[in-house]
């Protein structure tokens, strides 16, 4: 199976909720940048990660995914997860999150379950308020802490994507906001606006991130990878999510790869990308026993 990454194109902060979370209006999209991960079945639940760091207990998303699913139907059934990792973590991507709807999605498969969509919703709304989003992908209007969802009509795009190898809690980075980021929903409706044009100019003119304001005093390097973007010919440039990763909007394929040439550094990882319309997670390499 491929995990899809996603950008955020605009990211407003709307209020504080009661239960001391964010409300938040965002326009979410999946790009071609993406996990494997191959599900075996197996007598327990365990992961293998391919990437040092990345943490294969119970702390891991995917893992958790297993776990949730197995709880919620009530089956005594385990898997081997094999998890290979090309989305950097605590980046903004939403990698960890896309995994994770990526084991619910293999695991109603491989476990016979045939649960509708809607149902594994739930079960992945407990996990996190991107996994819903990646159960289905393409661009889509998040509400609420971003799970309340609404299709988005696609155009195709191509980015640039720059993480300077460290990451940001999402934690981190909503506990350094102030009322003064509040907005009120129009970045996002202008971007929605924005897509329906299908022109990548207008697309980049109208990306937002009400987060920017909250983590760059602590991390200046995403203004600086921001300005590197710019200076390189990109149309415009935004964080994703709660960062540090930032993109930026090109022309065509061709010259997101141009873009790519001139920014790459040592310490930062630069992608060319595409914008994905389809589907968040292929499935595929669910591998039954004794194959």
């Amino acid at each position: 199976m491929t995990a899809a990454a996603k950008v955020n194109l605009a990211l407003e902060i709307l209020d504080k909720r009661a239960d001391g979370y964010h409300e938040i209006a965002t326009v979410v999209q999946t790009v071609d940048l993406a996990d494997r991960l191959v599900l075996h079945e197996s007598d327990r639940l365990e992961l293998e990660c391919d990437a040092p760091g990345v943490p294969t207990d119970e702390t891991n998303l995917a893992l958790r995914a297993a776990l949730a699913l197995r709880d919620a139907s009530g089956l005594e059934r385990g898997v081997r997860i094999a998890l290979g990792k090309r989305i950097p973590v605590a980046a903004g991507l939403g990698g960890g999150s896309s995994d994770a709807a990526a084991v619910l999605l293999g695991l109603n498969r491989l476990w016979g379950l045939r649960w509708a969509a809607g149902r594994l919703a739930d079960v992945a709304v407990g996990l996190g308020m991107d996994v819903p989003f990646f159960l289905r992908g393409g661009v889509a209007l998040g509400t609420g802490r971003g799970e309340r969802l609404r299709p988005v009509v696609p155009a195709p795009l191509a980015l640039v994507l720059m993480n300077p190898g460290t990451g940001v809690s999402a934690a981190e980075a909503y506990g350094r906001v102030t009322r003064t980021l509040y907005s009120d929903g129009t970045r996002c409706r202008a971007v929605i606006t924005a897509l329906r044009s299908r022109r990548p100019a207008r697309v980049a003119a109208s990306l937002y991130n009400g987060l920017e304001g909250a983590v760059i005093p602590a991390h200046p390097e995403i203004a600086r990878m921001r300005a590197a973007l710019l200076a390189a010919g990109a149309l415009g440039a935004v964080m994703s999510g709660s960062g540090p990763t930032v993109f930026g909007v090109a022309r065509s394929f061709e010259h997101a790869r141009q873009i790519r040439a001139r920014v790459t550094r040592g310490t930062w990882r630069c992608w060319a990308v595409r914008t994905v319309g389809g589907a968040a997670v292929r499935v595929a390499g669910v591998k039954k026993r004794g194959r």
